[in-house]
């Protein structure tokens, strides 16, 4: 079966292999959803990339590597694939200045709270660090809370406002 914007997750550590082309498909695919939502008439500055787990390192992977100029991030319980692909330093890439929100449970026995941790201090060093948030949710596994989305939804509304 065809994967429309999923990769094969080898491994779940620092040192695991990762599916690279299975990762750049899926980026893709989702800049060419992205494409079409735009020719749909939803312009570029009102679309977030978000996801969980594998979604939400996607989204990260994506916004990293596209041309297209985005109005943010949402990351939940996840980490930055390909990470040892990325220059050292700042990128001057079109989503330097993305607003990312990256959530993390503490408890998280899957991916562990230091990949996330380590995701977000990767990308303060790639990406303008005044716009990176990382937040951190106690007693939160592999799964979501109240409190995560209510962030998540101050997040949305700070970087979709209200169009009249």
């Amino acid at each position: 079966m065809q994967k429309l914007s999923g990769f094969d997750i080898i491994g779940l550590s620092p040192d695991a292999q990762e599916d690279e082309a299975g990762i750049k498909q899926a980026a893709e695919n989702v800049k060419l959803l992205v494409e079409q939502e735009v020719r749909n008439g939803i312009p570029l500055h009102r679309i977030i990339l978000g996801g969980f787990s594998q979604g939400g390192a996607l989204a990260l992977y994506t916004a990293l590597t596209t041309q297209q100029k985005l109005a943010g991030v949402l990351a939940l319980s996840c980490w930055l694939p390909l990470r040892t692909t990325f220059p050292q330093g700042s990128n001057n890439g079109v989503n330097k200045d993305i607003p990312i929100l990256q959530c993390h449970g503490d408890c998280d026995p899957l991916v562990p709270l230091m990949f996330g941790s380590l995701t977000s201090e990767r990308l303060k060093t790639m990406l303008n660090p005044a716009n990176i948030t990382f937040k951190t949710y106690s007693g939160m596994m592999h799964s979501s809370c109240i409190e995560e989305m209510m962030d998540a939804k101050q997040f949305i509304d700070k970087h979709l406002p209200p169009v009249d």
